[in-house]
């Protein structure tokens, strides 16, 4: 079995996910993975007819976002017709898998090349996008499945997780990005978006609100209470109905709001990887092996805990401790995600999301899996680590994780 091999990682910056308002919001979506597409051709100097798979991530795939945008983006970006591509959607968790299945093709010996990645513009209306569960009466009286910020106020009540501690590490999220982007940390993988005309779109993160403290996310008021008591239709469960399905005793106290939950951001990241044999005979140096992946699923109402047995999962089959990870990338989807992931595994503090995370940089759900891989690999190889792991929550109550190693 070969090793697959990480060449190399990139995205764009993540800009303000409203129309009008964000650097790429004017752009089309196969824009942006055609810009990182063509950044790992124009770095690396590969022949894209030798490209095997483009395994891609974007997960409202309406509207311009829909017709596999994985082969759509190739295409924009010049790749040769043989390169082919497909297009999935995990939810938040896309952007991990698509890389944990190219490894895994590479790793069975089926392919050679391939390329991971993502792209989500959540500027983008999303007209004909239904809620988690498709609005399927029969699976919400099975699994009933609320919106993921009601969710994450109903684990920090079960958990009993403050308000304060929640608000203390969306500012520490915040300190971290605004000294990571001061010191240059992103640089390495950063890659400008141009405009159609050769102009620049956007060359920095847009998203990050520096000198942002506890004691300012204090005074902004929680937001989930109102979403709680939502119907998509006459008739239909509100969130809070659906979560009392499952927790009839629970009163859900909200705590989450739009400082201390993932910024709203258009993005798009791509990862290469190659076989053992296919590097050595192209002349293609390694920056890390992937060392494991692994899924997992949870209790889909709750639908943000799997993180914590998706990381136990990985290190077992890495035959890892969590003390031998010395760069953990845990998605901020919420505060209470990464928040009680620490908690749950007693963890060094300094070693997670120590370049600061989606509460202060933003969240391009397809994208950002496929971000916080490359961000990792940055990380390892400013630091001299070894391992680095990274794992997200999903909707539906899921994780994937993947475990790399520096080489």
């Amino acid at each position: 079995m070969s090793d697959a091999l990480i060449i190399d990682a990139c995205r764009t910056p993540r800009g303000v996910g409203k129309q009008g308002k964000g650097g790429l919001a004017h752009l089309h979506p196969q824009h942006l993975g055609a810009t990182v597409l063509k950044a790992l051709v124009e770095r690396n100097g590969f022949d894209t007819a030798d490209v095997d798979d483009i395994v891609w991530g974007t997960s409202a795939q309406v509207a311009e976002q829909s017709g596999d945008l994985g082969r759509m983006a190739a295409l924009d970006a010049g790749y040769d017709v043989k390169a082919s591509g497909v297009t999935l959607d995990r939810f938040c968790g896309s952007g991990i898998t698509t890389a944990n299945f190219a490894a895994n093709a590479v790793m069975a010996g089926m392919e050679d090349l391939v390329i991971a990645g993502g792209t989500e513009m959540m500027s983008l209306p999303k007209k004909g996008l239904l809620p988690i569960g498709g609005n399927n009466p029969h699976l919400q009286a099975i699994h009933p499945q609320p919106h993921q910020g009601v969710a994450a106020d109903a684990i920090a009540t079960l958990e009993g997780i403050p308000r304060e501690a929640l608000d203390e590490h969306a500012a520490e999220s915040q300190a971290r990005a605004e000294r990571a982007i001061k010191e240059g940390r992103f640089d390495k993988s950063l890659i400008p978006v141009l405009n159609m005309d050769g102009t620049v779109a956007l060359d920095r993160e847009e998203f990050p609100r520096p000198g942002t403290t506890a004691e300012k996310l204090a005074n902004l008021p929680a937001v989930f209470g109102q979403v709680a008591d939502y119907r998509h239709e006459e008739g239909a469960p509100t969130y809070r109905e659906l979560v009392a399905q499952k927790f009839p005793d629970l009163q859900i106290e909200h705590v989450h709001h739009a400082g201390n939950s993932s910024g709203v951001v258009d993005g798009a990241a791509a990862i290469l990887m190659a076989s053992e044999d296919y590097a050595k005979a192209h002349g293609m140096k390694a920056r890390a092996r992937i060392v494991a992946t692994v899924n997992m699923g949870d209790d889909p109402t709750l639908m943000l805990n799997a993180p914590v047995p998706a990381a136990r999962k990985a290190l077992a089959k890495a035959g890892l401790t969590v003390d031998d990870i010395d760069i953990w990338e845990i998605n901020e989807a919420f505060a209470v995600v990464s928040e009680k992931f620490m908690r749950d595994l007693g963890m060094d503090r300094e070693k997670v999301n120590s370049n600061g995370g989606a509460m202060a940089l933003g969240h391009p759900i397809g994208a950002t899996g496929s971000i916080l891989i490359g961000t990792a690999l940055d990380e390892l190889e400013r630091t001299d680590g070894q391992f680095g792991l990274i794992t997200m929550c999903a909707a539906g109550g899921m994780a994937p994780a993947i475990i790399i190693e520096r080489v």
